[in-house]
């Protein structure tokens, strides 16, 4: 794995080359962050900010959302995915905000992870973003982009958010979080455009040759269409 230093000049490469890195989740406080971050597992943020301006005028604020009836929530999530559970998180997170924080989101990760639905992943984009606290969330990019570079080597996120944490100032946590992401969905795919990187020369996979400068290493063909179809009909 780099070393502190080492991973710093790698995040001062990938931050100049997306200087526009930031959450895409549209929101304008705490609690419409966490909302959005809870409705944007499995999904996308394009989509959840298409479901979000309705959502927040109707429920505002905690209070509101708490009064709510899955009835009534699911048809407003829906687009979203997975809105059956997803209704049953937000609806359980405004209750536990009301009954223990006065409809407030608080400002520490023991509070947030103990509302429903609320992982460290999405307690530290809230933090981050909306609380001005320090937080690095990992999500699947930041796990794959770390792990290719060489600044993390482990598929937890709870480990991956330690060893980012160990090497950087809390300053930037979350701008890290944010860089990692973006650079994953922009150029550090899983079919990774390599000769788009800023720190290809620093990447530990593609200095090994597993990859080809736009092109995903080529793989062990499996069954064919066919056999697979047939397969798939016995299931």
């Amino acid at each position: 794995m780099k070393s502190p230093t080492e991973t710093r000049h790698i995040l001062d490469k990938l931050e100049a080359q997306h200087p526009d890195a930031d959450t895409e989740l549209h929101h304008t406080n705490a609690f419409e962050l966490l909302v959005a971050t809870i409705l944007s597992a499995q999904s996308t943020d394009v989509r959840v900010n298409l479901v979000t301006p309705a959502l927040f005028t109707r429920y505002p604020n905690a209070r509101a959302l708490a009064k709510a009836t899955p009835r009534q929530l699911e048809p407003q999530i829906h687009a979203t995915g997975f809105f059956r559970a997803k209704s049953r998180s937000l609806i359980g997170m405004a209750q536990a905000l009301v009954a223990r924080h006065g409809g407030e989101v608080p400002a520490s990760m023991e509070a947030l992870i103990e509302l429903p639905g609320v992982g460290r992943k999405t307690a530290n984009v809230v933090l981050g973003h909306a609380l001005g606290v320090p937080g690095l969330p990992v999500d699947r990019h930041v796990l794959r982009v770390a792990n290719r570079i060489g600044i993390a080597d482990s598929e937890k996120p709870e480990v991956v958010e330690q060893q980012l944490c160990g090497a950087l100032p809390e300053a930037r946590w979350t701008r890290t979080s944010d860089t990692l992401i973006l650079h994953g969905r922009r150029i550090c795919r899983p079919k990774p455009l390599c000769d788009r990187c800023a720190v290809q020369d620093e990447c530990n996979y593609f200095q090994s040759g597993a990859a080809v400068p736009g092109r995903q290493p080529l793989r062990k063909r499996g069954k064919s269409r066919a056999a697979r179809k047939v397969r798939a009909s016995r299931r």
